[in-house]
């Protein structure tokens, strides 16, 4: 091909690449002074954030218990920082393009409200963690020390980002939440959506396939293993054929339940307190309190 005819091959290209008919749903509009959200600083996030629920486990510094409530306020400084610019990126996103200079000034702090608010619930998602810890360790003869869960564990750093995205979730932020475990998800194979409810002293063993659909009900001291799948059996239409959003759909876990690797639980349904169900098992109706589902061999 010439160079005249590959310039205007190159030229038709870009004029139907910005087509507006082609572009439905598929652009977003950039407002001056909107921010918009980062990959790159939501991982940065996600790193302090463990650095800071663990300490010396995650981060650079090395750490003394002299020194750990410095090396913690720096960190808390850096991630309100950058919490608030994403978390403001997430609210432009989502939001009305066409906002006043006043409108976002006033959008920009309640951004770094809703950061201070996170931030200020660390405490409490370090607890709840650390039953996750607690009940990883306590469910797998390998592990040999509660160092090892945290350092090398896939559903310790899966279940990081979801407490944290989760809280997000209900404080109101878009779009962020969802970046935040999808990023877990990147890293770990575990799928967790940020708007799933789930107790404390959680573990999934291996992690690797596991799917938690975004209205799960959780409750505590429940085990996932491998390839489980909690999700949506079928999809409700409107009168205009399209899925309707925002109703309940996926399975509700009773405390102490365990779903063996493979298994497939579908639709609002609930697997009540002590159940066992077996490994590639297909769930699609309740399962009263204490009882087994296991495949028939």
């Amino acid at each position: 091909m010439s160079q005249r005819a590959t310039i205007l091959t190159l030229t038709r290209a870009v004029e139907a690449l910005s087509e507006a008919s082609s572009l439905k749903g598929l652009f977003h509009k950039h407002q001056a002074g909107a921010p918009l959200p980062s990959g790159q600083r939501l991982q940065e996030i996600v790193e302090i954030s463990r650095s800071i629920l663990f300490p010396g486990f995650y981060g650079k510094a090395t750490l003394h218990l002299s020194t750990l409530e410095y090396h913690i306020g720096v960190n808390v400084q850096r991630l309100h920082a950058l919490l608030s610019e994403q978390i403001h990126a997430g609210l432009c996103f989502a939001g009305d393009q066409d906002k006043s200079q006043e409108e976002q000034s006033e959008e920009r702090r309640h951004a770094a409200d809703i950061a201070t608010t996170l931030i200020e619930r660390m405490p409490a998602i370090r607890q709840v963690l650390a039953t996750d810890v607690e009940a990883a360790y306590n469910g797998d003869p390998a592990a040999e020390s509660y160092g090892e869960i945290i350092s090398c564990y896939p559903v310790i750093k899966a279940l990081t980002n979801y407490r944290l995205a989760h809280e997000l979730h209900l404080l109101g932020v878009p779009l962020i939440p969802r970046m935040m475990t999808e990023l877990a998800h990147s890293e770990t194979g575990i799928d967790i959506h940020p708007a799933a409810t789930i107790g404390h002293h959680f573990t999934i063993d291996h992690g690797t396939g596991v799917v938690i659909g975004a209205t799960c009900i959780i409750g505590n001291h429940v085990k996932l293993y491998q390839g489980v799948t909690l999700g949506a059996k079928s999809f409700p239409l409107d009168e205009h054929g399209n899925p309707i959003k925002g109703i309940p759909r996926h399975p509700i876990l009773e405390d102490h339940v365990v779903v063996y690797s493979n298994a497939t639980i579908l639709g609002r349904i609930t697997i009540g307190e002590g159940c066992v169900v077996g490994a590639n098992i297909w769930v699609t109706e309740d399962m009263e309190p204490n009882t087994k589902k296991v495949k028939k061999v």
